[in-house]
């Protein structure tokens, strides 16, 4: 019996050992690299103020979870990219800007904002994670955009980052969350006024190249024309400095012909001397000897002069206009750069004043062409009107001639009868403009037909209006006989001539 419960002893000992060590394997968690082991239940430890904290988290190494009072999960640490199409944000200076950018996000890994994770993240899935991500990023985009005009925020990308990390970073680790980076794909506003900010920018980068350019070239001339002024200056020097040493040695071999032939005349003259001690003859041939010395001498005082006073004047002389010509080539160097300058100034001008009248030119032509359509279009109406007119008007002498049985010559006193009244009123303007302002009349009795002088003037006055049978007659239409005829100065009745002319 001993041995039976040495035995039993035994195996409930391997089994208990076992177990403890089933448990001991299978409540021992390892944290992979890429997760972070959150350990909650009854958990030992407090935070940075003191308070128990609801969870352990572990990055990396291992933890042992004791069954019943203990659990665990993992936070997953795989990036997330989110896309924020932020439109419509206002600005510090309330222009609506569009931000369309793109943020990763992940877990963060610190020991404090783990604790956030474990607390607000622990069962939410990677969709869950990067909704929440996203209403907290689109927040605080807003907030940084209206804390910065629209200058700053297409010039500064940096600062523009910058601010998004400092407010976005802090709203994310109060959830767990770590901003890993950020891309700003664009940067448009509804008004566009980025868009004139940048074609101002380029024009103004554009101009600043032409400056730069014109810059270098002139100071590319001044240079050249500086070597050259310099180049010949130098020359000029050496030039004179050439001349100076030749005529030195002029007048050193001047002056030991001079010293030469002073000698020889001493040597002559001490000859002579000795000459005219010994013999009378001599006498004369010394005299000759000095003279030809005082003329020898003479000669070398007006080398001496030359040599002393003119050569000297001409190597100034020579300076002067060496200097002068350098002097004269730098200014015409300078008006020259001065005068390119001033051409392309003229130039640009040019070009500017070119492309102003070109869009003057193409806004005049298509005014032109509008009000040629314009004038186009009333002449096809008027000429439509008119046409319609004519129409109507040939319609109506039509129904005249069908009323009247196809009589021409009827239809044509119907025309004439209806345009009488204009006739009559044509006829009376022929006097109504006449104006008297006072009419005398010189009575001198009767006239051999009875009539007085008044009279005359009151029936040539009425004469003067034209017939009515001669207009008509002059249009080709004969008058009816209930018109009336005209008579001559007789008396006699007239029947006017037939409208065709024939007797």
């Amino acid at each position: 019996m001993e041995q039976i419960a040495i035995v039993a002893l035994i195996l409930f000992v391997v089994l208990v050992g076992l177990a403890f060590l089933i448990v001991l394997v299978t409540r021992y968690k390892r944290c992979p690299s890429d997760k972070i082991l959150v350990v909650y239940g009854k958990v030992s430890g407090k935070d940075a103020e003191g308070r128990g904290v609801s969870a352990r988290c572990s990055h990396g190494g291992a933890a042992f979870v004791w069954p019943l009072i203990q659990d665990y999960q993992y936070l997953d640490l795989t990036p997330m990219p989110i896309e924020i199409n932020l439109q419509g944000a206002l600005s510090k200076q309330n222009i609506r800007v569009n931000t369309p950018s793109t943020f990763t996000v992940g877990v963060s890994t610190q020991p404090g904002i783990m604790g956030n994770a474990a607390e607000r993240l622990l069962g939410m899935d990677m969709a869950q994670i990067q909704e929440l991500a996203r209403d907290i990023i689109f927040g605080q985009m807003r907030v940084v955009i209206a804390t910065m005009t629209i200058e700053e925020i297409n010039a500064d990308r940096e600062k523009l980052i910058e601010n998004i990390f400092n407010g976005v970073e802090v709203e994310l680790n109060k959830v767990g969350l770590h901003l890993i980076n950020v891309n700003i794909q664009d940067i448009t506003d509804e008004s566009g006024y980025i868009d004139a900010l940048g074609k101002e920018a380029a024009a103004r980068a554009v101009n600043d190249a032409k400056v730069l350019v014109a810059e270098r070239e002139r100071d590319g001339e001044i240079g050249r024309a500086e070597a050259e002024r310099e180049q010949r200056i130098e020359v000029s020097a050496k030039n004179a400095h050439a001349v100076s040493g030749e005529n030195t040695a002029g007048i050193s071999i001047a002056k030991s012909n001079a010293l030469r032939r002073e000698q020889e005349a001493e040597a002559e003259r001490l000859a002579s001397a000795a000459e005219q001690v010994k013999t009378a003859q001599s006498l004369q041939e010394a005299y000759t000897a000095e003279e030809e010395a005082e003329r020898g001498r003479a000669k070398r005082e007006a080398a001496t002069q030359e040599a002393n006073i003119i050569v000297p004047a001409e190597i100034e002389k020579r300076r002067i206009e060496t200097l002068a010509e350098a002097e004269a080539e730098k200014i015409r160097r300078t008006r020259k750069g001065e005068a390119d300058g001033l051409l392309f100034n003229m130039q640009a001008e040019a070009d500017g004043t070119r492309a102003k009248l070109g869009a003057n030119a193409d806004g005049t032509r298509m005014q032109m062409t509008a009000e040629a359509d314009g004038t186009k279009s009333k002449m096809f109406a008027e000429a439509e009107g008119l046409i319609e007119i004519l129409k109507n008007k040939a319609d109506g002498f039509a129904s005249i001639i069908q009323a009247c049985n196809a009589d021409s010559e009827q239809a044509a006193m119907l025309l004439i009868t209806d345009q009488l009244p204009k006739l009559v009123e044509e006829q009376v303007k022929a006097i109504a403009n006449l104006k008297i302002d006072k009419v005398t009349v010189w009575e001198n009795g009767t006239g051999g037909d009875g009539k007085s002088s008044t009279a005359d003037f009151i029936s040539s006055l009425v004469g003067s209006l034209p017939p009515l049978h001669e207009l008509t007659r002059n249009v080709g239409v004969k008058m009816p006989d209930y018109l009336g005829s005209t008579t001559d100065d007789a008396g006699t009745q007239k029947t006017p001539p037939p409208a065709d002319g024939s007797e």
